[in-house]
């Protein structure tokens, strides 16, 4: 991707002003820069480096503001508010030097946090290349700030270029920011500026402050000392089962792939089990090229059909072979399932080896994603492949640093700390799934609110509009009511709606049974959007579905209470189906499946296997796939359980 013209440094040097040919500094610190957007109807400081005590200059709206630079060289101004409008330029000068910021805009600025869905980009997302080439959003502006992190807070970005909504730029943008901003624009009609500030695989932890997270100032250091001893460990145990660490693919002589060979004696060769990243099967920290090779059995009438080779996904790169034949190469596909045709003619009877070589070049690696996605195919009948592999290094990369994301405090140190000075609208969020696990789950209602609040007093505005996604459904949906650790984190996520100034989009409707990272992206930012023209707008529209309010034990049924129930509530978003989704249980805890029907806009549970019933959930899985009580307008409610039992304490019969 090409980038946005940086901030022109214009030295009048070059005009013979800067004596002995000494290059002044005069700076202005991310995310100012070129293309940015300015918050409206606020002051907003503008701030970078001169030479120590130098006076600096800002020319912008017709208006002079000066600073004086201190001994360190840092310096200061802030401009007056401004209503919505550009493009604009701001000139900035000191005695030797000048420093142009061009095609600047006022409008509203939007953090977009979080880990992977919403570091997401539009060209991976649903119906991309038509969502690309169609466009033309000059006044929505992007910058996505460097992955970075620091164990103690700083005031610089790492840097950051923006970007306009254009078929050029638009491809990198954050996906659910950029269909947010896009649905929003038309109700607000001011530019969107979107300050992308992701990491995917984060845990909340590494987004939050010392302060917040209870740590002492020392902390810091003491982290690092772990991080080394943890590399140190890593660097080793790698040592110690591969020797020296090879840097060149050993499995290539002059492009020939000789570990590819169908004879190829692998008695040397690891074991791993496939499917699952490499990180999860004891080879943490690494990185680069690895051969994977196992074999299937054909008979003679089999090996005349062909095939089909499904592999699973891949992450990152991959060059398949069978019996040393080439059959399919896919690069910087990382969640696409492969699946290869394979000539008769590349088929024996008997033994068929398959070679992969996979290349990975950060975060996970190897081959991975449901057991069912390997297999051999002839004429409609698989083999499955999934089971043990051989497997070895071609080159090594050590990967020490993907595990910063799960470091407290270190993304805020570096990636948000040094926005605070920046005035913003809003946050919008998206993460949670790095804190899902069963250890996790309850603890993130805590210090999820423990951050949004932390965030507002750091950015000095106490209802700074904070507005988050759910996590959407994941995983093969239960055939018999039961536990949920996604269930128990999203009720963590609806626990910070007692915060103002906070709307949750629900998207449990919106998710992928096989795939963490859902494609429709639109739909997020397009719930995100009604949200923010309620929320961080005031208008008065409905932008929330229903939201359990309380419950009614009634003649052997459980009448339940919502609130955001909109013109009313309804099955499967207007649909006349029946309700489904519910559980109900009695004091014994069995959870079985519920009828459910809306009546006056209240919501009745029974079943006949429960004559007296104490409890009700709903949507109380990973994947609740067919959970469909909406309110008219569209919008999904959102999961629920009316007890307070957790999953280690009931103790079934």
């Amino acid at each position: 991707m090409r980038a946005r013209r940086s901030s022109a440094a214009l030295l009048l040097a070059s005009l013979g002003l800067l004596a002995h040919g000494a290059v002044a500094e005069l700076r202005v610190a991310p995310p100012i820069g070129d293309g940015m957007v300015v918050q409206r109807q606020v002051p907003v400081p503008i701030h970078g480096w001169a030479d120590a005590n130098a006076k600096v200059v800002v020319t912008f709206g017709g208006r002079i503001h000066t600073a004086r630079a201190d001994s360190a060289g840092r310096w200061k101004v802030e401009l007056p508010p401004r209503e919505a409008g550009g493009p604009y330029e701001m000139r900035i000068t000191s005695a030797t030097a000048e420093v142009l910021v061009r095609d600047l805009l006022v409008g509203d600025l939007w953090i977009c946090s979080g880990q992977s869905n919403m570091e997401w980009v539009v060209a991976d997302s649903l119906d991309a290349a038509r969502e690309i080439a169609t466009t033309d959003e000059p006044a929505i502006r992007h910058l996505k700030v460097p992955r970075s992190w620091a164990l103690m807070p700083e005031t610089t970005l790492a840097g950051g270029v923006w970007e306009p909504a254009d078929p050029e730029h638009v491809g990198g943008f954050t996906a659910v920011g950029f269909f947010f901003a896009r649905a929003l624009r038309p109700h607000v009609q001011v530019p969107i500026g979107l300050v992308n500030t992701t990491w995917g695989g984060s845990r909340i932890e590494a987004w939050m402050s010392a302060a917040a997270l209870g740590l002492e100032e020392k902390a810091g250091q003491v982290l690092l000392a772990q991080e080394r001893a943890w590399e140190e460990e890593v660097r080793q145990r790698l040592e110690a089962r591969v020797g020296e660490l090879p840097d060149r693919d050993r499995g290539l002589a002059d492009g020939r792939p000789l570990w590819a060979e169908p004879d190829l004696d692998e008695s040397a060769w690891h074991g791993i089990s496939v499917p699952a990243l490499w990180e999860q099967v004891d080879w943490e920290g690494l990185d680069g090229i690895a051969w994977y090779r196992t074999a299937f059995e054909l008979t003679a009438a089999e090996a005349a059909m062909g095939a089909r080779l499904g592999l699973g996904k891949i992450d990152d790169s991959d060059i398949s072979w069978v019996n040393g034949h080439r059959v399919g190469t896919t690069e910087m596909a990382w969640n696409r399932p492969r699946v290869y045709d394979v000539r008769p003619e590349l088929l024996v009877e008997g033994r068929n080896v398959i070679a992969v070589r996979v290349e990975d070049t950060g975060g996970g690696g190897g081959i991975y994603g449901d057991p069912e996605s390997l297999f051999v195919e002839v004429d409609g009948r698989r083999q499955p492949l999934a089971g043990s592999w051989r497997f070895q290094l071609g080159a090594v990369t050590l990967n020490l640093e993907d595990r910063k994301r799960e470091m407290p405090t270190v993304l805020y140190n570096k990636m948000v700390h040094p926005l605070l000075p920046t005035p913003v609208k809003g946050v919008l969020w998206y993460q949670g799934e790095s804190n899902s696990g069963r250890d996790d789950a309850f603890e993130y209602r805590r210090l999820f609110a423990t951050m949004i609040e932390d965030w507002r007093q750091r950015w000095g505005n106490e209802e700074l509009p904070f507005l988050y996604a759910q996590l959407a459904n994941y995983g093969q949906p239960p055939a018999e009511p039961g536990e949920s650790d996604w269930a128990v984190l999203r009720e963590s996520q609806s626990a910070a709606l007692a915060l103002a100034a906070t709307a949750q989009v629900v998207l449990i409707d919106a998710g992928e049974a096989d795939d963490i990272h859902p494609r429709d992206k639109q739909v997020v930012g397009e719930r995100l959007a009604l949200a923010a023209r309620q929320v961080a707008y005031g208008e008065e529209i409905v932008y929330s579905g229903p939201v359990y309010r309380g419950i009614e034990v009634d003649n052997g049924s459980i009448v339940l209470d919502f609130d955001h129930v909109g013109s009313g509530l309804v099955a499967g978003g207007g649909s006349t189906g029946a309700l489904r989704g519910f559980a109900i249980a009695g004091a014994d805890r069995r959870f079985v499946w519920a009828e459910a029907e809306i009546e006056d806009n209240r919501v009745a549970v029974r079943s006949g296997r429960v004559p007296q019933p104490v409890a009700v959930r709903y949507g109380w899985a990973d994947n609740p796939e067919g959970a469909n009580l909406y309110n008219r307008e569209g919008l999904p409610a959102s999961p629920f359980r009316t007890d307070a039992w957790e999953a280690e304490s009931a103790e079934l019969p």
